[in-house]
């Protein structure tokens, strides 16, 4: 930008990614750096930055309030995050053009550092939809009198991390599902579909392992297929606008009558998307796995399995559920623990505490101390995880019931 001897205005930043984009989570410190060039020597009033943190949602709707009258409705609600504002240089009166308290800039590149915090608060990540934003800005303004003022905006990035390594994240999504259709006066066998999946949590680049079993005791040709959907909700004036986009898809083989497809861990990946905002009140952003039969000439038959898009991946001992379920179909048990038979006595206080360190009394206390430090450690993370998982999923419905082979009910014969 050249404006008079204002050769270029720049803002950097001190913290980058490996993508070189800034990103900052709250309670970080946000620090960088305007750049100031100039030909020649000038005289400013003043330097400043502005920092501004908001969610903003706009749109608007079409309303008849007549035969022949016909209005729009504008919706609009903003929600600010921080607002801050700093003078690098010179004074922050701006209400003047007179020559007194001007600061003189000497040719060249000069440089002022600049740093600020992020609010302790919950903080809503960045992000750009279809009718409102999330946005976290920094912006310098150089005042001179007589002109206009200088301005360069420069964006950062702030995520709300999301940690999938929670139990209401870990735990396995599933659902059952059936369908007959009827054409007039006759009725066909009916379609039946059955989902998993190993977890909720998922970070974009991550495939999702589908388990699913699909019968087709239909007259029709059907196809499974899966889809990943993102819902954009945006709030204002209490009302409601909704935004759903097809993230990824796969489609299997098609499906004839009377046949039976197994998917057992078939994969969809996640692309690079946004997180899921939870957080913020007038913008929220959900995820869902859609397992889904396509059935030519009817509604399809449809599970929804929700899904959060987290930020914090997936912790090596936290893959018990991954390891678990891909080793075998829907059906697939649980690891579990049993009870002995019988229950054992406690051991006694003789065997456990010898004479001299009953005399002593140093040996148990020194004992103690150091379990103390065994809960403080990694192995008490590892024990706290696994105690947090969810149990197996219940159904009263026996999946493998004890039946002789006769009586066990089959697609009705066409």
């Amino acid at each position: 930008v050249v404006l008079g001897k204002v050769k270029s205005l720049t803002v950097s930043f001190d913290c980058l990614s490996n993508s070189n984009i800034p990103v900052y989570s709250s309670g970080d410190t946000v620090s960088g750096r305007i750049s100031l060039e100039v030909t020649g020597e000038i005289r400013v009033k003043a330097l400043k930055i502005h920092a501004r943190g908001h969610a903003k949602v706009r749109w608007s709707e079409s309303r008849n309030a007549g035969s022949n009258t016909a209005y729009t409705q504008n919706y609009t609600e903003e929600v600010e995050y921080f607002n801050h504002k700093d003078v690098l240089v010179g004074h922050a009166r701006d209400d003047d053009n007179s020559e007194e308290g001007l600061h003189t800039i000497h040719s060249g590149r000069h440089e002022y550092a600049f740093s600020f915090e992020l609010p302790q608060i919950p903080l809503a990540t960045s992000f750009e939809g279809r009718h409102g934003s999330v946005r976290y800005w920094v912006k310098a303004e150089l005042h001179r009198p007589w002109l206009l003022p200088v301005k360069l905006k420069k964006e950062f990035t702030v995520f709300e991390h999301i940690d999938i390594n929670t139990p209401s994240l870990l735990s396995p999504q599933a659902g059952t599902k059936e369908k007959t259709l009827c054409c007039w006066l006759c009725t066909s066998g009916p379609i039946s579909l059955s989902a998993k999946i190993e977890r909720k949590g998922y970070t974009p680049g991550e495939s999702i392992q589908i388990f699913a079993e699909i019968e087709n005791c239909s007259s029709r040709m059907v196809v499974p297929k899966a889809t990943i959907y993102q819902t954009q909700a945006f709030y204002a004036k209490g009302k409601m606008k909704e935004v759903r986009q097809l993230v990824a898809n796969l489609r299997g083989e098609s499906l004839s009558s009377g046949k039976t497809e197994t998917w057992n861990g078939k994969q969809l990946k996640i692309p690079p998307v946004s997180p899921s905002i939870l957080d913020c009140s007038i913008i929220r952003v959900e995820y869902s796995l859609m397992v889904y039969v396509d059935i030519p000439g009817a509604v399809d038959l449809f599970l929804n399995l929700p899904l959060v898009i987290g930020t914090i991946p997936l912790h090596s001992f936290g893959s018990r559920t991954s390891s678990v379920s891909s080793q075998g179909s829907m059906n697939v048990n649980w690891l579990g623990l049993t009870l002995p038979e019988r229950l054992e006595a406690p051991p006694s206080y003789a065997e456990v505490v010898t004479e001299e360190n009953r005399q002593s009394g140093l040996a148990p206390v020194a004992a103690f101390d150091g379990f103390q430090r065994a809960l403080q450690g990694p192995l008490f993370a590892c024990i706290q995880e696994f105690r947090f998982l969810p149990p197996p999923l219940y159904s009263e419905i026996d999946p493998n019931p004890d039946q002789p082979a006769d009586e066990i009910p089959s697609c009705p014969s066409r």
